[in-house]
């Protein structure tokens, strides 16, 4: 099995100018496959996301109290997360390594005593009403943080997703930007079998958001649009990504099975080539 320290891949560049969707697809693989672990599909669905945020929206100087906050609602993808805090320099490699061993603060949810993650997830349909209190309370103190949540199109089955929208139209959070990465499935189906709720845009703008459906791989498109200004007291803003469940791997794409399945050492090495070839 290919180590970080054999390569020279971006994502050994940790100063952040090289984090890229293939250096994190890179770490995302080569953790999942050392810890025997699953949820990769989602964590390749959200490569190209995470790589906009971290290599071109979120400001995060630690220093700097009015830095933006990220909510990572689908909390099971966290390893994708790490991966960008690893390429940033903010976790090391020893920490990166220790991705669900015992002891290690970095297991399948993200833990908000892990440096470089403001809250806690994993409990599907939390993330949003986190982030619409972070927003408000940013609005009430009259600071310029803004705030960013990645949900999974599946989450948005759950209730508790709808009235935290309708809360943030509400209080007109102008300073939060939802993402939803549209892969259509989710762990025991494709989404529009267990609970049809496409076309997702009207959803949001039933609720009173500001909704757009764009590319979830297409990185300075996401970036644009995540940073795009705001007028303050204008409506929140989502973002529908339409992405492919498994990205860049070509035996897990459109899988149901890769939701929670890990790989074998021949699928590993063929899903290394593939990344090189299709991300």
């Amino acid at each position: 099995m290919t180590k970080l320290s054999d390569t020279k891949s971006p994502a050994h560049d940790r100063n952040g100018k090289k984090l890229t969707s293939l250096a994190i697809r890179r770490v995302i693989l080569e953790q999942s496959k050392r810890a025997h672990e699953g949820h990769i599909g989602s964590n390749l669905s959200i490569a190209d996301i995470v790589a906009a945020l971290y290599g071109q929206v979120l400001r995060l100087p630690a220093q700097y109290e009015d830095r933006d906050r990220f909510v990572l609602s689908k909390g099971h993808a966290a390893l994708a997360l790490y991966s960008a805090l690893f390429l940033k320099g903010i976790l090391s490699e020893e920490q990166i390594n220790s991705f669900c061993m015992d002891g290690s603060l970095l297991g399948v949810h993200p833990e908000h005593t892990l440096k470089g993650v403001d809250f806690s997830t994993g409990s599907l349909g939390h993330g949003l009403s986190i982030g619409a209190g972070a927003a408000l309370a940013a609005k009430l103190q009259k600071s310029s943080r803004r705030v960013f949540v990645l949900l999974s199109d599946a989450e948005c089955n759950e209730g508790s997703i709808w009235e935290a929208a309708m809360f943030a139209a509400h209080h007109r959070l102008s300073n939060l930007i939802a993402i939803v990465d549209a892969n259509k499935q989710q762990a025991l189906g494709y989404t529009d079998d267990i609970l049809r709720l496409s076309p997702m845009i009207k959803l949001w703008q039933a609720h009173g958001w500001d909704a757009v459906e764009i590319d979830g791989h297409d990185v300075p498109a996401l970036a644009g649009a995540m940073n795009k200004p705001a007028p303050q007291g204008s409506a929140p803003r989502v973002l529908i990504a339409n992405t492919v469940f498994g990205k860049g791997v070509s035996y897990m794409e459109g899988k149901i099975k890769w939701h929670y399945w890990p790989m074998s050492d021949e699928e590993y090495r063929q899903a290394l080539a593939d990344i090189e070839v299709r991300s």
